[in-house]
């Protein structure tokens, strides 16, 4: 089945006409995906926004430290779900789904992040981040308890919070703009 969508319900700007810098940025990602995500083309019409977006997603999505990234995107993928954000759900889980050579486990996560059946690393993480998501001014040294528990350490209940946080933004963007996957996502990893 194939839909056609509007990118956001404010438009959009195309890559060959985004300002110098957003251009180079975004080339070699277009370059090695064959498209231009949406995320781009829809916060591109507000260029200093995208940069800020863009330098706090890459400081923590393309860390080397603490959490793996495929643990980073599982984050995203949990969170996105409770927040019901389509195009990060979309969007992240085929990068899950291509970090982790797990194909089933990023639309297990999509779909029931709760209840999924996930090792005891991968159980704390998701239940950090749905905590961090779902009842934030509650969260306290019980949570922070259970996660040192099953083995994170200080760093990695950070990248947890941070990229929750981060994603919290992302999704009510996407959800003011109705920003729209792109349908090569859907197939992406699997």
């Amino acid at each position: 089945m194939t839909m056609t969508h509007e990118v956001s319900r404010f438009g959009h700007v195309e890559l060959d006409e985004m300002p110098d810098d957003l251009r180079e940025r975004i080339a070699p990602i277009a370059e090695r995906s064959g498209f231009v995500p949406n995320v781009f083309r829809a916060l591109a019409r507000r260029p200093r926004e995208l940069r800020a977006f863009l330098d706090y997603h890459d400081a923590l999505m393309d860390s080397d430290d603490g959490l793996s990234k495929a643990e980073r995107e599982l984050v995203v993928v949990a969170s996105s779900a409770v927040n019901d954000c389509t195009y990060c759900v979309v969007a992240h889980g085929a990068i899950l789904r291509i970090r982790t050579k797990e194909p089933e486990l990023a639309d297990r996560v999509a779909t029931n992040p709760r209840g999924v059946e996930l090792d005891p690393r991968r159980r704390a993480i998701v239940d950090l981040a749905l905590s961090l998501t779902t009842g934030s001014a509650a969260f306290g040294e019980t949570e922070l308890a259970a996660a040192r528990d099953a083995g994170l350490d200080d760093d990695e209940i950070w990248d947890v919070g941070a990229i929750t946080a981060l994603f919290a933004l992302s999704n009510r963007m996407a959800h003011l703009t109705a920003m729209q996957p792109n349908p090569e996502f859907f197939a992406m990893g699997r």
